[in-house]
């Protein structure tokens, strides 16, 4: 892509949403529609039901903001409907609907389609990691580049963070989600395969994930532990 001129005409703009739109790479992001009481259990039963909505929020601003001038094709499944009035910028971000009993199948099938639509990189994060950045993700996708597969593994026993340029069916069954065993497992289906193997890094599950972390301080003035 080359380089523009600080003087950038309308021309220009429309040339670089095109180039954006015809990338190969694929991120795909996991988000669950932000509502009280709703995601982040295990968080709220410690903060609180508002501010584990609040800082779901945080993370989801965060998510646009490290995603929004990525160069790949984004696309954000919803858990439950797609909002079109939100902070997922609707010229930025293709928005879906997330299908499937279980999460597995789900992320199967949004890898699934974008195979089927022909892309070669497919990345897929979650929604709530302040640890993660813009370069992280072009990181992942330069990974790519000399390996089928990449992981982003989680101090939890998951992983933040998922790629591949062919499709693995294995990886997504026979997984206990949401558990310190699926990194584990998820690894152990790709022994045979050329996997890169990214930083490891904290998402945001519990209380203890974020009490230390000076960004989460204003939503945490009330806890008093």
């Amino acid at each position: 892509m080359g380089i523009l001129q600080n003087n950038k005409t309308e021309k220009d703009e429309k040339i670089i949403d095109f180039t954006l739109a015809n990338s190969n790479n694929l991120l795909l992001i996991f988000t669950r529609n932000p509502e009280l009481g709703k995601g982040k259990r295990r968080l709220a039963a410690t903060v609180g039901d508002q501010a584990a909505l609040n800082i779901y929020k945080f993370l989801l601003n965060h998510t646009v903001a490290i995603t929004k001038n990525l160069y790949a094709v984004k696309q954000v499944y919803y858990s439950e409907e797609i909002w079109e009035n939100d902070i997922w910028d609707n010229q930025k971000f293709d928005k879906k609907v997330q299908i499937g009993e279980d999460l597995g199948i789900r992320m199967a099938n949004a890898f699934q389609e974008g195979f089927q639509n022909h892309y070669q990189k497919i990345i897929i994060i979650g929604s709530d990691m302040l640890d993660l950045s813009q370069e992280d993700l072009e990181n992942a996708f330069k990974a790519l580049e000399k390996n089928d597969f990449v992981v982003g593994p989680a101090e939890d026993g998951g992983y933040y963070l998922l790629g591949m340029k062919k499709f693995m069916p294995a990886l997504f069954k026979s997984k206990t989600w949401g558990t310190a065993t699926v990194l584990k497992d998820t690894l152990a289906d790709l022994e045979q395969e050329s996997t890169a193997l990214l930083k490891t890094k904290n998402d945001v599950d519990y209380y203890e994930d974020i009490k230390d972390i000076d960004a989460f301080k204003p939503f945490l003035k009330h806890i008093n532990l």
